[in-house]
C-alpha cells in the first residue's frame, strides 16, 4: 500500500479514475435534474388535459354531467391514476373522492388524506367553473418519487460500478506505467554502476515509452561511443605524445652543445602544440556547439574554390588533379568545417600517393543528399583498415614514414557527424576513395 501511495504512475492512474467519477456523478445528476423536469411537465400537462375534459363536461351537460364523469373515472379502473374533487362556493366538497380542503387556483401542491396511507401529498390542477363550482384534478407524488428512486438507484448502481472498474483499471495502469518506467529506471542504476552495456527495452508497438526507450538508448549509443573515444585519446595520446616529447628532451640536453639543436627543439615543440591543437578542434566539432552557427553554405563554389588553389601545389609534386563538381549544392552547415575536411582529404591523398598518382575531386547531389568525395588511383588502404584509419591516431603502415598524426580522416568523420552525414572509406581499385554525404537542402 505505501508502494502505491508513493508512486506517481499509481498517483496518476487513480487521479484520472477520480476525474471520470466524478464526470459520470455530474452527468448522472444533470440527467436525473433533466429526466425530472420532462416527468414532470408531462405530468403537468396530464392534469390540465384531464381538467379540461371535466370542465368541458360541465360546460355541456351541467353539474349532473360532471358528477357523473368524475364517478365514472373513478369506478373505472383499479389503479387510480388521479383524484377527483368538486367544490361548490361555500367551499363543501360535492363530489369526488380526493379528501382535500378546497385548494388556491392554478397548479400547485395540495396535501390530502389517503384512505391508506394517511395524509400525503398531490400534485394538482385546480380551475373554477360556472356558478362558483371549483374542480380540482390531483395525481399522487408517489408516483414521481417512484421514478426519481428508480433512476437514483440506477445511477448508484452504474456509479459503483465505475467506482470498480476505476479501481482495477487504476491498479492495472499504475501498474503498467510502474513497470515501464521501472525498466527505465533499472537501466540508469546498471549504468551507474558501470554496466554501460545495458539498454531500455524497446517493445514492438512503437508507443511513447518505446519512442522515449528509442532515443535514451541512442542518447545512451553516443555516451558509449564519446566514452570509447575518450579512452582511444588516452591511450594514443600518452603512446604517440612519447616519442615526440623524448625528441624534445634530447634536443633540449642538446642546446648549447649541438649546433641546430635549438630549433630542432622548437620543431618538435611546435610538433606537440600541433596534434594537441587537432585534437581540441576534433573535440569542439565533435561537442555539438557549433550547429548553432550553421548557415546555408554553397559546396559547389566552395569545392571549385579549393580544387584551384590545390591544382598547383599537387602538380609540383607531380601529380594531378582533376574534379567535377555539380553546380548549385548547397548545405547547412559551417563553409570553415567543410572546407577543412576537404583540404585533410586532398592532404592525406597527397602525402600517401606517389608521384603520377591521379586525384580527384567530385561532387554529386540526389534528392536527399550531397556526396562529396576525393579518390586516387595510388596503392590504396587494405579493406581491414577502411574503418580503423577513421579513428584518432590511426596510420597504415606504409604511412609510419610520412608527416603526420593520424588526426585528419578523424578530423573529416566529425566534421561529417556535426552536419548530420556520414564518412565512407572504399576501394577505388585501385587506390582509395573516400566519400563525404551530407543532407541536402531543397
Amino acid at each position: 500500500m505505501l508502494k502505491v501511495k508513493s508512486s506517481a504512475a499509481y498517483r496518476i492512474a487513480i487521479t484520472y479514475s477520480a476525474a471520470f467519477a466524478l464526470a459520470v456523478v455530474l452527468l448522472g445528476a444533470a440527467m436525473y435534474q433533466v429526466a425530472d423536469a420532462d416527468f414532470r411537465r408531462q405530468q403537468d400537462g396530464l392534469l390540465k388535459q384531464e381538467a379540461a375534459n371535466l370542465a368541458q363536461e360541465y360546460d355541456e351537460g351541467g353539474l349532473p354531467d360532471i358528477v357523473s364523469a368524475i364517478e365514472t373515472r373513478e369506478a373505472g379502473s383499479s389503479i387510480k391514476a388521479f383524484g377527483y374533487a368538486l367544490f361548490d362556493h361555500s367551499g363543501r366538497r360535492i363530489a369526488g373522492a380526493l379528501d382535500t380542503a378546497r385548494p388556491t387556483l392554478g397548479l400547485g401542491m395540495i396535501a390530502f388524506r389517503d384512505p391508506i396511507e394517511g395524509p400525503d401529498s398531490a400534485r394538482a390542477d385546480a380551475r373554477d367553473l360556472r356558478d362558483g363550482y371549483r374542480l380540482v384534478v390531483a395525481r399522487d407524488t408517489e408516483i414521481m418519487e417512484g421514478i426519481d428512486r428508480t433512476i437514483v438507484l440506477l445511477f448508484g448502481s452504474a456509479f459503483v460500478l465505475v467506482i470498480a472498474f476505476g479501481v482495477v483499471g487504476a491498479l492495472v495502469l499504475g501498474g503498467y506505467l510502474q513497470k515501464r518506467l521501472d525498466g527505465i529506471s533499472g537501466v540508469a542504476r546498471a549504468i551507474m554502476s558501470g554496466d554501460m552495456a545495458q539498454r531500455v527495452p524497446v517493445g514492438v508497438r512503437g508507443d511513447e515509452f518505446d519512442a522515449a526507450g528509442a532515443a535514451l538508448n541512442t542518447m545512451l549509443d553516443r555516451i558509449g561511443q564519446l566514452m570509447d573515444n575518450l579512452r582511444q585519446v588516452s591511450s594514443d595520446v600518452a603512446h604517440d605524445l612519447r616519442t615526440p616529447l623524448l625528441r624534445l628532451r634530447n634536443q633540449l640536453e642538446q642546446v648549447g652543445t649541438v649546433e641546430g639543436a635549438a630549433a630542432r627543439a622548437i620543431e618538435q615543440g611546435d610538433a606537440v602544440l600541433a596534434l594537441f591543437a587537432a585534437l581540441l578542434r576534433i573535440a569542439e566539432v565533435e561537442g555539438g556547439g557549433l550547429t548553432r552557427s550553421f548557415v546555408l553554405a554553397d559546396v559547389s563554389a566552395l569545392t571549385i574554390d579549393i580544387a584551384e588553389s590545390f591544382a598547383p601545389a599537387f602538380a609540383d609534386g607531380g601529380r594531378r588533379l582533376t574534379w567535377s563538381v555539380a553546380p548549385g549544392i548547397a548545405v547547412l552547415g559551417e563553409r570553415e568545417l567543410i572546407a577543412q575536411a576537404l583540404v585533410n582529404l586532398l592532404d592525406n591523398a597527397r602525402l600517401h600517393t606517389p608521384p603520377g598518382t591521379r586525384i580527384e575531386i567530385r561532387l554529386v547531389a540526389d534528392d536527399r543528399t550531397a556526396q562529396l568525395s576525393v579518390a586516387d588511383n595510388g596503392a590504396g588502404v587494405p579493406v581491414a583498415d577502411h574503418a580503423r584509419i577513421l579513428q584518432r591516431f590511426a596510420r597504415g603502415e606504409a604511412s609510419r614514414t610520412t608527416p603526420g598524426n593520424g588526426l585528419g580522416l578523424s578530423l573529416v568523420a566529425a566534421v561529417a557527424a556535426a552536419h548530420g552525414g556520414s564518412v565512407a572509406v572504399a576501394d577505388n581499385d585501385p587506390g582509395l576513395c573516400v566519400t563525404l554525404t551530407f543532407p541536402k537542402v531543397a
